[in-house]
């Protein structure tokens, strides 16, 4: 079996700004094939590897080589495109309509990052001057720009920002299909799973390397962290609770074999379920009555534009809602009418329709927007301005400062003037306040923006035994699916719709609108074979699991042998010999497992 080739080495590495060392004495490779998630705080010093990596920042102390030819393609937090220039000078080039157009993987990028090949969201499509554009609608470009040019190695920084699910789900995809290695900075734990086989965990100068994707790395994390830790920190860890939802809650997402699942159901063996249902929905009664929000035959508008009509809807005491649909569908807007609403005691009403409120409802409404606060106040000024404790339910409180610390602000940190923090930062004080205040109903849209993947947990962690009424709106398919309990989707044709198998379904729905407006085209022949490949692919692996499953009985019973015959010392190392021999062929059958699990 060829070994694959090295692309990027990182030798001794080390980078320090002001009295900081983000990166101390860190060496790490990346190999063809590799695809590589990078995860860690904000400003723990992931972006200033993966500069480093790509040669656009030197480190103080260390190497960075990098193979002659390489062919590298980055993705930065910033573009670098002429504003003069049209889309089609910097993604196309000088290509004629017939060359590109002719072109799959063109046509592929084209569609996925921007919904069609006439760029539907541009007035003047491929023609449009950059300029004017927004900083999203510039990241958009510069990403499909660096996918059809051809990489051996892309590294991408926050490459899901701005983009919708659909948007996510393809690019997910399309990089699973390239060849190309890859390495990405993402708080996006679904794209995550989807595409990264290694992580590296950039912690206090250092970075950790894992096996796998997103959830393979909570699995190793919590492991570690558990035989580091007494019982009750284990307990408290954040990191088994989130494996506990992985394992019992969501579709199992980890690319390891089934066998591996067993270690991971022992370890949260005595870890409770995230959120107590029954117990939340009783709490948020008492607090909510019966009614929160009801809506009668509602038309939502946006000027002149009709979004949402005819539409009658109930959100109950307790229900945790997702709502999810193409841009421009109405999802801010339905939630900018129900807090108008509410802040006006039902006296502000829709288009037409009717939207009744609950006499009990306190809502808190996280915008999209981060709210200006007094730059000279310290956090913790800013937090105390709201109230000094809040009430959690079942007996429990916590004061600011504690709250505060919940959200990765230290104690150091919670006396740092409001002004000098990053926009994540911000975005976490924002949050705290809102919940500082105890609403007893949550309006989120986009609450994930900014905020690294620890502070993600924090805040899930904190919404398990939030007793209320919420509404989520987010581009985040893990968030959405670990916080709420049903999804709606808001699909552009003015109606409202819950979808049972949630996100899945409503990709399979947007997949099939596609379909229908794209004009069919017969299937290369090239594109039948593979799945006769997948079929006797899965027919393998179910043969492969069988007999994993009788190497892992018979180790249990070579184990209990052993222990049998603790004092015979010839007898155990016979027996111990053919443990080795298992565990050679596990890891075998292991390896051949993950090969086949792709094709099938």
């Amino acid at each position: 079996m060829a070994v694959a080739a090295n692309l990027v080495n990182l030798e001794a590495v080390g980078k320090v700004y002001g009295t900081r060392a983000l990166l101390d004495g860190v060496s790490l490779g990346v190999n063809e094939g590799d695809r590589i998630g990078v995860v860690g705080r904000n400003g723990d010093g992931k972006t200033t590897l993966i500069r480093i990596l790509a040669k656009l920042e030197e480190p103080d102390t260390g190497r960075v080589t990098q193979t002659g030819d390489l062919r590298l393609g980055v993705l930065t937090q910033h573009d670098s495109l002429d504003p003069a220039a049209t889309i089609r000078h910097e993604v196309i080039g000088d290509l004629a309509d017939h060359e590109w157009a002719g072109d799959a993987k063109i046509r592929d990028v084209l569609t996925g990052l921007f919904g069609g090949l006439d760029l539907p969201g541009f007035g003047q499509g491929l023609d449009t001057v950059i300029g004017p554009l927004s900083g999203g609608e510039r990241r958009r470009i510069a990403l499909a720009k660096l996918l059809i040019a051809e990489q051996d190695l892309i590294v991408l920084d926050e490459p899901t920002n701005h983009l919708d699910v659909e948007g996510i789900s393809w690019l997910a995809g399309h990089l699973r299909a390239r060849r190309s290695a890859l390495v990405v900075v993402t708080h996006d734990r679904w794209f995550l799973d989807q595409v990264a086989t290694r992580m590296w965990d950039v912690q206090r100068g250092d970075v950790y390397e894992y096996e796998g994707g997103y959830s393979d790395y909570v699995f190793a994390r919590a492991e570690r962290e558990r035989i580091a830790a007494t019982e009750e920190t284990k307990r408290q860890n954040l990191m088994r609770k989130e494996l506990a939802w992985l394992r019992r809650g969501a579709p199992a997402r980890t690319s390891k074999p089934r066998f591996r699942i067993e270690a991971a159901n022992e370890l949260i063996a005595d870890v409770p379920p995230p959120r107590d249902d029954a117990e939340l929905m009783k709490f948020a009664s008492s607090r909510l009555g019966k009614t929160v929000f009801d809506l009668e035959d509602v038309t939502v508008q946006a000027g002149p534009k009709t979004l949402i009509e005819h539409l009658t809807w109930q959100l109950g005491p307790g229900d945790r809602i997702g709502l999810v649909g193409v841009n421009g569908a109405g999802k801010t807007s339905l939630l900018r009418a129900l807090e108008r609403a509410a802040r006006t005691d039902g006296d502000e009403q829709p288009a037409a329709g009717k939207i009744v409120v609950g006499k009990t409802v306190k809502l808190a409404y996280l915008s999209q927007e981060v709210a200006e606060l007094d730059p000279a106040k310290r956090v913790l000024e800013a937090v105390q301005q709201v109230r000094d404790r809040v009430d959690l339910g079942k007996g429990r409180e916590m004061t600011a400062g504690q709250l505060c610390e919940k959200f990765g602000f230290t104690k150091e940190k919670q006396w740092t003037p409001v002004g000098d923090l990053s926009g994540g930062e911000r975005r976490r004080l924002q949050i705290l306040r809102l919940l500082m205040d105890e609403p007893n109903v949550l309006f989120l849209d986009e609450p994930t923006n900014d905020l690294d993947i620890e502070t993600l947990t924090q805040l899930e962690d904190l919404l398990d035994g939030w007793p209320g009424s919420m509404i989520v709106i987010s581009h985040d398919r893990y968030f959405i699916e670990r916080t709420t309990d049903r999804v709606f989707a808001l699909l552009g044709d003015a109606t409202l719709r819950m979808l049972p198998r949630g996100l899945d379904e409503y990709l399979e729905r947007r997949q099939r609108v596609i379909d229908a407006a794209t004009p069919a085209a017969a299937p290369p022949p090239a594109k039948q074979k593979p799945s006769v490949d997948a079929r006797a692919a899965k027919k393998e692996l179910q043969k492969i699991e069988r007999r994993l499953d009788r190497i892992s009985d018979s180790e249990s019973r070579l184990h209990t042998q052993i222990a049998d015959h603790a004092t015979d010392f010839e007898k155990v190392a016979g027996l111990d010999a053919e443990l080795r021999e298992l565990a050679a062929e596990r890891d075998e059958l292991e390896m051949r497992w993950l090969e086949l699990a792709e094709d099938a």
